[in-house]
């Protein structure tokens, strides 16, 4: 397997595992009923060959593993709870007497000890370079089977009852407290913010928390914010230098696994705490959030309250494409590789959320192969994308929808520079060219190739600096301007075709403008988009970074001027008008509601001023990324 170095130390430096008997093939090729027909078969002989195989061989590994406590799927979520809701106690735990038993889960691949579980996943994983994760069923169909067994008899985690969807959902839904939870960069929140505003609209008192980066933009929008740990630009870097959300060194191990925490430990004070700024108390009812906002749903556990999945890309199993951050040679392996994924990322952040759970929640360990049980397939979801672009793949049940893009529309309020409308205007318009939030290993030599095809081709062209200070120049040639900062949806309607990474939002904003589309990918679901870009016929094949070059660069730009390519985006975009993204993410949320819905917390109008070295102390202790002994 092509760099083991990343898994070992994604995997805390457990060691090389040596190849085992229990590596062999159990004989039959198996299947589960439902898959695709290269796995149907004998499911039922999997379970009992690894029954046989592995019961009562489990050894004493971690102390998750070997834990007489119950362990439990990491994204069940509890009943709400009656009990009136007081504030959190100041060091961001629960009480113990709120810690509530799971029930037992027992899953044949648990049984296994840490360096086994390891070993399987390895067997049917292969780390690319640009980050991704190749899936082969044919090197273990046995283990494959095994994953795809849980996912077939997994149950919905809730147990609310999902309200009936009815004409009026929205006015009957109570004014609730809901608390956002967004991991990501400024296009994976901007979304979410529109979301936010419509929410209140509806009389909801909504909570957006997010890191600290996006404060003013959060709060100028009129939404309340709350800090969530990490920095969206170490973040970033990091993926960029790892094409993807997987290990490569000790240092980058080291500052991720930090970045992580922060995130992990943040969430429940997201939840509970007082403002910061007035010290209005909150206390969740509902929890929106993105998956990357990993311990969202222990979060939501612990607090009794329901918990909505929002996201830019798919995170829902389906047997119509890959996962986004997975390669799958057989189309048999589709469903199967979003396990895959969210088995690895658990891997990495397991002994954490444990920790989590355990020291702030008073909830016990769960698992590693039962955290699939409780998957986000089985937890009301909204997918922003326009369903014009990805179609709601026939496999997702009533809790997926696809709402369509959830714009917000900032272009309006817009006042640009003078001499920007003045370059635009001077001449033929422009291409523009740019990628966001993503830093640059080689901006000089990026910045060479991009003026070298816009003069190869005779076009103008607006160069985004964004975070990887794009377009670093002594001398900026007469066609071309160097843009610091504008919103997407002022710009790209002025612009004839658009050049950029392929994140989600950037994307959305450049097809609601009928602008042609070429995807330059770096990592994760930017070669997703490009694909997608590539199947509507409104761009060229995505051009790796890695890849680019003034000729193939130039060809792309060549492809995007061809008329009937423009007449394909503006068909799209009037498509893509018509669609309400934000109303029906709303509706969304509403139609998936529980019928019994935790309380309001109680008023509490006069509020004494905060003693200065309480106040003290619990300002430390958020910005602490330490966990406190229990």
């Amino acid at each position: 397997m092509a760099r083991n170095d990343e898994i070992e130390v994604l995997n805390e430096c457990e060691g090389i595992v040596e190849e085992s008997q229990a590596k062999k093939e159990l004989g039959e090729r198996a299947g589960v009923a439902g898959s695709s027909p290269e796995l149907l078969g004998l499911a039922d002989f999997v379970v009992r060959s690894l029954d046989e195989k592995f019961s009562g061989s489990a050894e004493s590994g971690s102390e998750i593993f070997s834990s007489p406590q119950p362990v439990v799927g990491h994204c069940n979520t509890a009943p709400a709870r009656s009990s009136s809701f007081s504030q959190s106690s100041k060091s961001h735990e629960l009480p113990s007497s709120e810690k509530r038993e799971a029930p037992k889960v027992d899953f044949t691949l648990d049984k296994l000890p840490d360096k086994e579980k390891k070993r399987l996943i390895e067997n049917l994983v292969k780390i690319q370079q640009d980050g991704t994760v190749e899936v082969d069923v044919t090197k273990s169909e046995r283990v494959a089977s095994e994953l795809l067994e849980l996912d077939a008899v997994g149950s919905n985690p809730f147990s609310f009852n999902v309200s009936e969807i009815t004409s009026d959902c929205n006015k009957s839904v109570p004014k609730l407290n809901v608390a956002m939870l967004v991991v990501g960069t400024r296009g994976d929140v901007q979304p979410f913010i529109a979301f936010a505003k419509r929410l209140q609209e509806y009389g909801h008192n909504v909570r957006l928390a997010t890191h600290i980066n996006f404060r003013k933009f959060v709060k100028s929008a009129g939404v309340d914010f709350y800090p969530l740990g990490g920095d969206p630009r170490i973040m970033a870097g990091y993926m960029a230098r790892t094409k993807g959300f997987l290990l490569s060194g000790p240092t980058e191990i080291s500052t991720q696994r930090k970045q992580l925490k922060e995130i992990i430990y943040s969430l429940l004070p997201a939840c509970t705490e007082p403002d910061l700024d007035t010290g209005v108390p909150f206390r969740a009812q509902a929890i929106i959030a993105n998956p990357p906002a990993y311990g969202h749903a222990h979060v939501a556990e612990a607090l009794g309250v329901p918990l909505h999945i929002f996201f830019t890309m798919p995170w829902t199993p389906t047997n119509e494409f890959p996962h986004p951050f997975a390669r799958v040679p057989q189309s048999a392996a589709y469903r199967l590789s979003y396990i895959i994924v969210d088995l690895v990322v658990w891997w990495g952040i397991r002994g954490y959320v444990n920790e989590f759970r355990k020291r702030k929640l008073k909830l016990p360990p769960i698992a590693y192969f039962s955290t699939y049980h409780g998957s986000i397939s089985h937890l009301p979801t909204g997918y922003m994308w326009s369903p014009q672009l990805v179609p709601k793949p026939a496999d997702w049940g009533s809790q997926v929808d696809v709402v369509g893009y959830c714009f917000l529309n900032l272009g309006p309020k817009y006042q640009p520079p003078r001499e920007l409308v003045e370059w635009i205007e001077q001449g033929t318009k422009p291409i523009y060219i740019g990628f966001g939030s993503i830093p640059l290993d080689d901006e000089k030599n990026i910045t060479a190739i991009i003026l070298e095809a816009l003069k190869e081709t005779g076009q103008r062209g607006i160069i985004g600096r964004g975070w990887g200070s794009l377009g670093s120049l002594s001398e900026v040639p007469v066609d071309v301007y160097l843009l610091d900062d504008c919103p997407h949806d002022w710009l790209f309607p002025r612009c004839a075709a658009v050049i950029h990474h392929g994140g989600a939002g950037t994307t959305a904003t450049g097809l609601r403008a009928g602008c042609p589309t070429t995807i330059i990918p770096f990592f994760g679901d930017q070669f997703f988009w490009g694909d997608r870009i590539l199947a509507k016929g409104v761009g060229p094949a995505p051009i790796p970074i890695s890849e680019l070059t003034v000729e193939r660069l130039s060809s792309a730009i060549k492809f995007m001027l061809e008329p009937e390519v423009k007449l394909r985006a503006m068909e799209l975009a009037r498509e893509i008008e018509n669609e309400e993204g934000v109303a029906n993410a709303v509706s969304a949320f509403h139609r998936h509601l529980p019928d019994e819905l935790p309380p309001a917390p109680p008023e509490t109008p006069d509020l004494e001023p905060p003693n200065p070295f309480e106040w003290l102390c619990q300002t430390l202790e958020r910005w602490c990324c330490l966990p406190c002994a229990p």
